[in-house]
């Protein structure tokens, strides 16, 4: 609900961040995120949950500028040498981004927690949203789909070392080489794909663009040992609870496999932009994206139709 004239981006339709217009050049945009820790490694944990905040703001087309820490802490249980070492692999990442770090809050609490709140600045006529994905669009995304799988796998300590170093990887990769190489081509609706898994975020960028899209199984790009996972139902929980929850709102074809129909639904930590750009601009920016190192994007889609009640085909 937009309850002020300078809001620009509220909750209306579940987008990544605030935005709010600041004057005519400049609005301000912002975002939280916090978890519980995806990999026992206390530095390769901040950078991921940096990673995973910051992806926010380029979704939204802008650049961050500041962060803040937000920690929960068991003082009483573990050396704050893991607190430091969480705490440089965030200002790692928030160092690669270009913002700064500008201080934080932290609670003594029984369960670890890390996060950030992040602001980033745009200019209102450059802004970006899930809403206006417009009919024939690609859907680029530039990402592998598999780290809520992988992890998972991890977990249970059956999980290859490649496995780990893929997922890995992926997720403390940041997405400002994405952002900055779509800053240049005419971006119609952009998203990142988070814990609702491509399948919810699509569908997110549907509702706001009134559209029904079209997700092509066989070109999805997939961290390793994600199909074999999969197979074998090492899955996390939230990929069932979202399965269950978007599953009527899915047309699945009758190529698709049960690994895909479940990958899709996966819920993705520090996950790739998805980004609807007309069509004829799409190879360039695949080309584009490959050219600067971002290997794993995929034309993954289309958007189909308008629609009023938006739908997905799987096929």
């Amino acid at each position: 609900m937009k309850s002020h004239p300078d809001l620009l981006v509220g909750i209306d339709h579940r987008d990544d961040s605030s935005v709010y217009k600041l004057s005519d050049n400049i609005a301000i945009v912002q975002s939280l995120d916090f978890f519980t820790p995806i990999v026992d490694d206390p530095f390769t944990f901040g950078q991921i949950t940096a990673a995973n905040a910051l992806s926010d703001i380029y979704a939204m087309g802008a650049r961050p500028v500041t962060a803040l820490n937000i920690v929960g802490f068991p003082v009483d249980d573990l050396p704050n040498s893991i607190l430091r070492d969480i705490l440089r692999g965030g200002i790692d990442k928030v160092n690669e981004s270009g913002a700064v770090l500008a201080g934080g809050h932290s609670i003594k609490d029984d369960e670890l927690k890390y996060g950030l709140s992040i602001t980033g600045i745009v200019h209102p006529d450059k802004l970006i949203s899930n809403k206006g994905a417009q009919p024939g669009d690609a859907l680029i995304l530039t990402k592998a789909l598999g780290t809520g799988i992988v992890a998972t796998a991890l977990k249970r300590k059956i999980a290859a070392a490649d496995q780990v170093e893929a997922m890995v990887q992926s997720m403390i990769s940041l997405n400002k080489y994405a952002a900055e190489v779509a800053a240049k081509y005419p971006v119609n609706a952009m998203t990142d794909v988070t814990g609702y898994g491509l399948i919810g975020h699509l569908l997110e960028m549907l509702d706001a663009s009134l559209m029904d899209a079209r997700i092509f199984g066989e070109q999805l790009p997939l961290l390793p040992g994600t199909l074999k996972w999969a197979g074998e139902k090492v899955v996390p929980g939230g990929l069932l609870s979202n399965r269950k929850f978007y599953k009527p709102r899915v047309a699945i074809g009758s190529k698709i496999t049960p690994q895909i129909e479940l990958v899709v639904v996966d819920p993705q930590t520090s996950g790739g932009l998805l980004i609807s750009v007309p069509s004829e601009s799409a190879s360039a920016m695949l080309d584009d994206l490959h050219a600067n190192g971002i290997d794993q994007a995929r034309i993954v889609g289309e958007i189909s139709n308008s629609s009023a009640e938006p739908r997905i085909s799987l096929q």
